[in-house]
């Protein structure tokens, strides 16, 4: 069921190392997972690689088997590589044996369906690949409904972001909204919506979390804008008790996820 490719010439090669680019990756379609865990994630989770590659490293793993098996069955094709194509297409010296190539699934926010979770998570602008990826990995952990993404955010399909998700990013609903489209879809919220400032007056601990729960948190710099926190029904302050003013966007984002689920 596989073919072997030891050329970094290779056209396949060459589209799948593009997949670490934004544009190579929206006029795609696709995106690049790294590692046999977030590989088994998806095929357990119905999602079949498009383009499976492996190393002769990996060859004899059962998970790998499978793998193959479920991109075969999906139409996908499955390529055995060097260690040469590994490093290039992964961008590192020590590769994973496994990458693929997936196709990129966002879900239409009009189609989510509040009740489904008793907390949702919205980020604004939010601009680093890796606290992305680590909330959508926090969010599938504490069984959050999904990940509404709101104006110029980074890319969820990104090399950076989908490797911080540990595979759940094909676990966990991600939506994606203007800002414009996101406040007229606020209006039919049936629950809370709660969001972080410094300068709020209620402690997070102590705001009424009526469910369902939808934590709206402001980008790593600027935090909320002044029109999205007027959009809550309460702002909460994590208190600060040591040096530090503030904390890293995917911690604080935890800390309201685990807060709110209580």
């Amino acid at each position: 069921m596989s073919k072997v490719v030891t050329s970094l010439t290779n056209g396949t090669v060459k589209a799948v190392r593009a997949l670490h680019m934004r544009k190579a990756r929206e006029e795609s379609g696709q995106f690049l997972a790294e590692g046999l865990k977030i590989v088994t994630e998806a095929v357990e989770l119905g999602h079949a690689p498009k383009i499976l590659m492996f190393g002769q490293d990996a060859a004899d793993h059962p998970l790998l088997t499978r793998a193959i098996a479920a991109t075969g069955m999906a139409g996908g094709e499955v390529i055995e590589v060097t260690r040469d194509i590994l490093e290039k297409v992964s961008r590192r010296d020590n590769p994973q044996a496994v990458v693929a190539v997936f196709d990129q699934a966002f879900t239409p926010l009009q189609t989510l369906e509040p009740k489904a979770a008793g907390v949702w998570v919205a980020l604004h602008r939010v601009r680093d690949p890796g606290n992305l990826g680590t909330i959508i990995r926090t969010a599938d952990a504490a069984g959050c409904g999904g990940v509404i993404l709101v104006g110029e955010c980074c890319d969820p399909w990104s090399v950076e972001a989908v490797r911080a998700t540990m595979g759940s990013i094909f676990a966990v609903p991600v939506a994606k909204a203007s800002e414009v489209e996101f406040i007229a879809w606020r209006s039919d919220w049936p629950g809370s919506v709660v969001g972080t400032l410094l300068t709020a007056d209620t402690d997070h601990r102590a705001a009424d979390y009526a469910r369902p729960t939808l934590i709206l948190m402001g980008n790593e710099q600027a935090g909320l804008t002044p029109e999205l926190a007027a959009l809550c029904d309460v702002n909460v302050k994590i208190p600060m008790r040591g040096r530090a003013d503030s904390l890293n966007l995917s911690v604080a984002t935890g800390i309201m996820i685990y807060a709110a689920g209580d």
